[in-house]
């Protein structure tokens, strides 16, 4: 039986497509959508966990992830 993880996507344009990251595992990749992006995220991480090293996994693993706004002042 497979064992279900969750990760933090973060998505954003770049250019003409879209950049995906997982800030757990350090993890990108890339679509022309979002829809692909992510997509194309997911499978590098199942790549990255099932290839890697268990302890470089771990090693990358930055625990909770919290994404939330920030405003500063700028100017």
């Amino acid at each position: 039986m497979n064992d279900v993880r969750r990760f933090t996507a973060m998505i954003y344009r770049e250019n003409d497509g879209y950049v995906a990251l997982c800030p757990e595992l350090d993890v990108a990749s890339q679509g022309c959508s979002v829809e692909e992006a992510s997509t194309n995220l997911r499978e590098a991480v199942e790549l990255f966990i099932e290839s890697a090293d268990a302890s470089e996994v771990e090693g990358r693993l930055r625990g909770e992830m919290y994404v939330t706004a920030l405003e500063v002042s700028a100017g």
